[in-house]
């Protein structure tokens, strides 16, 4: 595939993969980007699910939030961000490179709109990330399995066995990341499919906080689970990044998952990550996502 230049703004946008992905060009990130600039972003976000920006050495964590705001309200981690910070560090050091498929914060309601990942410090070799198009995914199903997917809702929690994905790694390490992680539980039902509110595909809301299934057991959630989230991950849904420093990935948090490849030993990989806040899901039905946890006497404890 060829660049395309759009008519109103400097900006090129080139596919990098079949079915996800693009990178921009003709694009120094910051605050100040005008009106029709911005829109182009948006427009390529939409379109290609996840875009690259390369070069942009010059951002600061300021800028990079700065960027962040002229695409919607920047939001911290519920959990890992203090109140009022909103750059979340990623970094290896303890263990907070997620290798597991998932999508930003499903535990809560209105999880994030789109995430900005900034590359500050990046191995050698390895430490890429894969990211996967849910909406091409669903897409791929067949009628039966798509009429079945539109009728489920899943139970999204950030309280699971954290080691299980990563055995490997420090445990001591991956202690004091879940108690940080989980020291307010989250539960929440997601429509299976939701409806994007932009481009009004249908994607499917899987990944790594997907528990279980509402009125299934255990066996069976994860059985369908498994059937869904391997049409996510199949090859031909996905694309792979290899990092530099000075790199920025934007993804539309509402039509992927995304994971990072933890192939780079105990070499130090460290990314910072902004946040756009999000709408509350609605599934096929009209039905949106409903919160379980906490409960107000729960959140008033936790006060």
């Amino acid at each position: 595939m060829t660049a395309s230049t759009l008519e109103t703004t400097p900006v090129t946008v080139t596919p990098v993969a079949g079915r996800i992905g693009a990178v921009v060009g003709g694009v120094r990130l910051s605050g100040d980007l005008d009106a029709a600039t911005v829109q182009a972003i948006r427009d390529a976000l939409h379109a290609h699910k996840v875009i690259f920006f390369r070069g942009q050495e010059h951002l600061t964590d300021e800028g990079q939030l700065e960027f962040t705001r002229l695409l919607g309200d920047p939001i911290g981690h519920p959990t890992v961000n203090a109140e009022g910070e909103y750059v979340l560090p990623i970094t290896s050091e303890y263990g907070g490179s997620a290798s597991h498929w998932h999508t930003d914060v499903t535990f809560v309601p209105a999880y994030p709109l789109a995430s900005i990942l900034r590359g500050i410090e990046i191995p050698a070799a390895g430490g890429d990330t894969l990211w996967a198009n849910t909406a091409a995914a669903y897409d791929e199903l067949t009628p039966a399995l798509k009429a079945l997917a539109d009728s489920l809702r899943g139970i999204h929690t950030n309280v699971y066995d954290y080691a299980s994905v990563a055995p490997d790694r420090d445990p001591e390490a991956f202690k004091r990341y879940r108690e940080v992680f989980t020291k307010v539980h989250y539960e929440t039902e997601h429509p299976l499919v939701r409806v994007h509110p932009v481009t009004g595909e249908r994607t499917l809301l899987l990944g790594g906080f997907l528990q279980r299934l509402v009125g299934y057991s255990g066996e069976d959630s994860r059985l369908l689970i498994d059937l869904f989230q391997g049409q996510v991950t199949r090859p031909e849904n996905t694309v792979r990044w290899s990092w530099q420093p000075g790199d920025v990935a934007i993804w539309d948090n509402r039509a992927t998952q995304h994971r990072a490849v933890a192939d780079f030993g105990d070499t130090l990989r460290v990314l910072h990550r902004t946040t756009v806040d999000g709408d509350v899901p609605v599934g096929v039905d009209g039905r949106p996502s409903a919160a379980l946890r906490p409960t107000p006497a729960e959140s008033a404890q936790a006060a």
